[in-house]
């Protein structure tokens, strides 16, 4: 795939997740983990070990806020840049402990960009972990479908792209 044709399918892949979003948060009064988190998962929904990796990693930015939160008073924007901080860090950390060597081949459980996470796991305390996760996936499935219908089928990305 060209960079162009790549730069061009991110660009419908977030745009699509921004009105997935909106139009969930409107109707069901659920957010799917942040506006372009369902973008970003669609186009990456064709390696399982990242997303498990974004998801381990929101979980533990959740855990981790929660905690903090039990020592200092966290709270609205404080607690929202301290989340996707977090999330960025326990992200960058997971390029490196993340990878798991086996044999010949290596699984890969990094995240899906850095800031993902942290929007995630920002959901996750304002909503719940079950309902955010279940509308991220929801979403990201429609949105890849809608992606393969718009191409004609041909989103393969291959493992090269750095989401």
């Amino acid at each position: 795939m060209s960079t162009e044709a790549l730069r061009d399918l991110i660009i419908h892949s977030v745009g699509l997740g921004l009105v997935i979003s909106l139009v969930f948060a409107e109707t069901l009064g659920l957010a799917a983990g942040g506006m372009v988190v369902p973008g970003y998962i669609a186009l990456m929904i064709h390696e399982p070990t990242r997303v498990v990796g974004t998801v381990a990693v929101a979980v533990a930015t959740f855990g981790l806020v929660k905690l903090l939160s039990t020592y200092a008073f966290i709270f609205g924007l404080r607690r929202i840049v301290l989340t996707v901080l977090i999330g960025f860090f326990l992200g960058w950390l997971s390029r490196d402990l993340l990878v798991f060597r086996v044999g010949q081949s290596s699984l890969e459980f990094q995240t899906i960009g850095l800031i993902i996470p942290g929007l995630i796991a920002n959901w996750m305390d304002r909503q719940g972990v079950v309902a955010t996760l279940s509308m991220m996936v929801i979403a990201a499935i429609f949105i890849r479908l809608l992606l393969m219908i718009l191409t004609g089928g041909d989103i393969a990305l291959g493992s090269d792209v750095i989401v």
